[in-house]
């Protein structure tokens, strides 16, 4: 029998977020919210995910430390009977001591949970002494694995990552030190060299050539530098040679004046540059925003006086140019063999002139659009794209203008407040033709808002964008040197890994995206993963008795109220009240949290997860970690395919093309007219049966072979709205978000048929 309803088919789907309209005014296609999903190819898909850096791990439990920033401490090894005693400064590690931060020593983990003088660690082993003095950074252990490598994690937000050209490896910063890969695991590069900005003190780094041909230095600047009188913490350019690190500061005007640190640092037509300096004269730091700082062709490891200006004697083509304008310099990148300068609301080209005289001019592209953050800015072969406050735009050499007309306010949402713009953090993934921002936003929980909570994704192909919920403090770049083995992959299900084992991103050489967060995780993002890594650490659990709700301290977490974890190696050891051990229980389930302060949440865990008995306390034994568990929410336009004809419309049922899963479940709600009321509450209230609108990704059947055969499902569900127009929400609801089967599958949605017909017109 024909069916009574026209039908209407919605693919493919290309234009994602769009917010520069009403909702009924948007494409058919498009999505007024698209949360932890994003369009590719055609296709809504789910967010990224991410999985750790490191190989070889010596258990399911250490296997975060290889993803980790660590410093093994210089010669400190535990003896035959796992001793070992030292002080965390002396031993390489730094001078920021705070709860928080970690040791471990083979498969034990050590937590430092209070301030002061030997203070007792927690331990997931079995030693009996563990101590932390949080005032001068003393330490000791006994009874620890024997003859053991003691490790320190300073627990630092990532500050940077680049690679270097040296060893083809990939660096990171943290507030204090620079790391690199070293195959298996992230360690400490070179010797003890301790760097004091805070944690809004971003790195750049270039590599440029040595005297040496065959050997390329690494030169470092973290900004950090007093203006007026010398700072005691300041820190000067520093580079690096695979040997040692030294001071870079180099001579500029005869008399011992000197540039004291530099925003950027850019190797251009064979110069070293600096862009934004920091310069001292007569013992006193001066800022030089807008200026450009060149050294003499070549090596600038030659001699000082390659720095020397022109009029100096001994000059060999050093010098500056000052860009007209009061504005300071915030980012710069490449388009082919020309330097783009974003400045804070303008964007300038420093052009080369060919004269050695005068190598470099300033040419001012636009007077309207700059930059907000140093890592803001994205290179293309034929633009630009950076993050300003007046719009994401992208600059090819000669214009610049907008790039995202579809969510024109987005930008505004960025809080500026406290450094927050310098935090926001971009990168391109070539693979799946995205570019990532990780920003701040003004509508984050002011009790959870100091490091970016949000991820904007935007498809460069077709020009679509989305919005992930995630925190990263830096992107770069990393070639993994060994391929993906199933050591490696012990800690997941199938229904998570959804990565072809012969994809190249399993394959060793392949270039992979990395972020660091602000617990000095450092984690590959794989677009073919459906779960994200447990990078967030949780320091101390406590537990209250009398409301039975257990408070979990993760610092810094970032989380709202209402987000998702699951719990990863977080294990309990339940003790009655009169102080005897009866079990040891692992928590690896989802929770649903609620946001008390910016360091602490807290979950509800029924009471039996443990005993009975209801006289008991738990201890939390450290080494745990929190995986973000991302909600996919979905809101699409406001439908009504019979607007020319000025009719209202009944919307019968969406017959939905979906990538099948092995266990996937979504619930799909629905909006008549441009109501906030979701009929699927509002059916619960009046008793109604309009049933539960599951949208299943798995085969229903799993006796029907043929269906089981299928790559595509065409899943139906059935609906009973009518109005001017009807918009439908694809979400997962509490109940789904505690299930890792149902919430942690894959989502791929290729296109929608949707069954309508017209009803009465527009009285």
């Amino acid at each position: 029998m024909a069916s009574s309803f026209d039908k209407f088919v919605i693919a493919p789907l290309n234009s994602g977020l769009t917010a520069d309209a009403k909702p009924w005014l948007i494409p058919d296609d498009a999505f007024e919210r698209l949360n932890n999903a994003y369009v590719f190819r055609g296709i809504v898909k789910k967010r990224f995910g991410s999985r750790y850096t490191g190989h070889n791990p010596l258990s399911v439990t250490t296997k975060q430390l290889n993803s980790r920033l660590r410093i093994a401490l210089s010669g400190i090894i535990t003896d035959g009977a796992g001793k070992a005693n030292g002080n965390v400064s002396t031993d390489g590690g730094g001078i920021k001591w705070e709860i928080g931060q970690i040791f471990s020593i083979g498969t034990e983990i050590f937590t430092v949970v209070e301030a002061g003088v030997d203070k007792t660690m927690l331990t997931s082993g079995s030693a009996t002494v563990m101590k932390f003095d949080t005032t001068d950074g003393d330490y000791a252990f006994e009874d620890a694995p024997a003859t053991k490598q003691v490790y320190f994690y300073p627990t630092q937000p990532v500050m940077g990552l680049e690679q270097y050209r040296g060893t083809e490896k990939a660096v990171a910063f943290d507030t204090q030190f620079v790391y690199q890969y070293s195959g298996s695991a992230w360690e400490k590069l070179g010797p003890t060299v301790a760097w004091k900005g805070d944690n809004t003190k971003f790195f750049n780094a270039a590599n440029w050539r040595n005297l040496a041909p065959s050997k390329d230095y690494l030169f470092i600047s973290n900004f950090n530098a007093t203006i007026g009188a010398p700072g005691a913490n300041d820190d000067p350019i520093k580079h690096y040679d695979e040997t040692t690190w030294v001071d870079f500061t180099p001579l500029t005007i005869v008399g011992g004046n000197k540039v004291m640190t530099a925003k950027l640092i850019i190797p251009f037509k064979d110069r070293l540059v600096l862009l934004n300096t920091i310069e001292q004269n007569g013992g006193v730091n001066y800022a030089h925003k807008n200026r450009c700082r060149f050294a003499r062709n070549g090596s600038p490891m030659d001699s000082n006086i390659s720095w020397l200006e022109q009029n100096q004697v001994g000059s060999k083509g050093g010098g500056w140019i000052d860009a007209t304008t009061d504005e300071a310099i915030i980012s710069a990148e490449f388009i082919k063999d020309r330097l783009i300068v974003y400045f804070e609301r303008s964007t300038w080209e420093l052009a080369h002139t060919g004269n050695q005289a005068q190598p470099f001019l300033w040419q001012q592209l636009n007077t309207e659009l700059g930059s907000q953050a140093m890592n803001s800015t994205v290179s293309f072969d034929k633009v630009v794209l950076t993050i300003g406050e007046r719009g994401i735009q992208a600059c090819n050499g000669a214009n610049v203008q907008r790039v995202d007309e579809k969510i024109p306010d987005e930008v505004f949402q960025i809080r500026t407040t406290d450094n927050s713009s310098d935090r926001i953090a971009g990168i391109r993934d070539f693979r799946s033709e995205m570019v990532y921002w990780a920003f701040p936003t003004i509508e984050a929980n002011t009790l959870s808002s100091t490091y970016p909570n949000k991820v904007l994704v935007y498809n460069y192909k077709n020009g679509s964008w989305a919005m992930n919920d995630d925190t990263f403090t830096a992107f770069g770049y990393f070639q993994q040197p060994e391929g993906k083995t199933w050591a490696d992959l012990n800690d997941f299900t199938w229904a998570e890994w959804n990565t072809p084992w012969d994809s190249g991103t399993t394959q060793s050489a392949y270039k992979q995206i990395i972020a660091g967060n602000q617990h000095g995780f450092i984690v590959i993002i794989d677009s073919d993963l459906s779960y994200n890594a447990s990078s967030l650490q949780i320091t101390n659990i406590s537990y209250d008795e009398a409301t039975e709700i257990p408070t979990l301290t993760i610092n810094d977490h970032t989380l709202e109220d209402g987000d998702f974890i699951k719990l990863k190696n977080v294990t309990v050891n339940v003790k009655t009240a009169g102080g005897v051990a009866v079990e040891t229980v692992l928590l690896s389930e989802i929770y649903k949290i609620s946001v008390i302060t910016s360091d602490t949440i807290t979950i509800k865990i029924e009471k039996d997860t443990f005993q009975n008995d209801s006289t008991y306390k738990y201890n939390y034994i450290g080494g745990g970690t929190a995986e973000r568990v991302s909600k996919i929410d979905i809101l699409s336009k406001q439908w009504n395919f019979y607007l020319k004809e000025a009719r209202a419309i009944y919307l019968a049922h969406i017959d939905f093309i979906v990538n099948r899963t092995p266990s996937g479940e979504l619930t799909i709600d629905y909006y008549p007219s441009s109501s906030n009321i979701a009929m699927i509450d509002a059916a619960k209230v009046s008793n109604s049966q309009l049933g539960d609108n599951k949208l299943e990704t798995h085969v229903y059947d799993t006796t029907d072979l043929f269906e089981a055969s299928l790559d595509r499902l065409n899943h139906r569900v059935y609906f009973q709205g009518e109005g001017t127009s009807v918009q439908i929400r694809i979400y997962s609801t509490d109940e789904q978000m505690l299930d890792s089967a149902k919430v942690l599958c894959d989502f791929e949605l290729e296109g929608m048929i949707v069954s309508a017909t017209k009803t009465g017109g527009y009285e």
